[in-house]
């Protein structure tokens, strides 16, 4: 799979409308990846996906899977989504045993391998371990529920990482997910985030491909002012 240069744009499907999902996967065609959050009602208090749905959604998106998983005991469940042929698979740090291990093994199997800090998690352990990592996602957001309020307190980690990261001629992505609107990307991507998961900014939209198109406009004048 070539992979789309930066910004990106993944809408989540969590403000999709599950009933018609095959038609709400079409109306995102001109997006990059298609962001599906995968939550057990354990790690987080909310229940969405299996890989049942998922497998569906593999098979009817018109866009690569960007698949995140807020779930317990991703060491055992992650590399099943990635034999589904997810493009990027995304466990969250506080979850896994061996994420090292883990991401390893989700892109032996041909997945990029992300993995997810909640807000209150600390960066700096991961500052070894950009290598291990195609993608780094910052939740904006505590995660559980879309519709929240974009955490402006998240930022200095997020910058924080992303300077190191460069510092160490490091190509990992750094992806923002929770609240982003068209006022708070252009603070993600001024912050050094270049992966940006939209929800109710895309699917509330009334034109749907212009408002990913006009997100994207906003990462791009906002990278060029940092």
């Amino acid at each position: 799979m070539s992979l789309p240069a930066a910004p990106r744009i993944n809408p989540s499907i969590l403000s999709a409308d599950f009933v018609n999902m095959q038609a709400d996967l079409a109306r995102i065609a001109t997006a990059d990846f298609v962001h599906v959050d995968v939550m057990d009602n354990h790690f987080v208090p909310n229940l969405t996906f299996g890989t049942q749905m998922v497998e569906r959604i593999q098979a009817t998106s018109p866009i690569p899977l960007d698949v995140h998983l807020m779930i317990t005991d991703p060491d055992r469940w992650a590399p099943g989504y990635a034999e589904l042929g997810a493009a990027s698979v995304t466990f969250h740090l506080e979850a896994a045993t061996d994420p090292v291990g883990l991401a390893r093994r989700l892109r032996s199997i041909g997945a990029r391998a992300g993995v997810a800090l909640k807000p209150g998690t600390d960066g700096e352990s991961l500052y070894e371990l950009f290598d291990e990592f195609d993608q780094i996602l910052v939740m904006t957001v505590e995660p559980g529920f879309g519709g929240q309020r974009f955490m402006t307190e998240t930022m200095p980690k997020l910058r924080a990482l992303a300077d190191e990261a460069r510092r160490r001629g490091s190509d990992v992505w750094f992806q923002v997910d929770g609240g982003i609107t068209d006022d708070t990307i252009a603070q993600a991507a001024e912050a050094g985030a270049d992966t940006f998961v939209a929800g109710s900014a895309v699917y509330g939209a009334a034109d749907i491909e212009a408002a990913i198109g006009g997100l994207r406009e906003r990462t791009r004048a906002a990278s060029l002012e940092s």
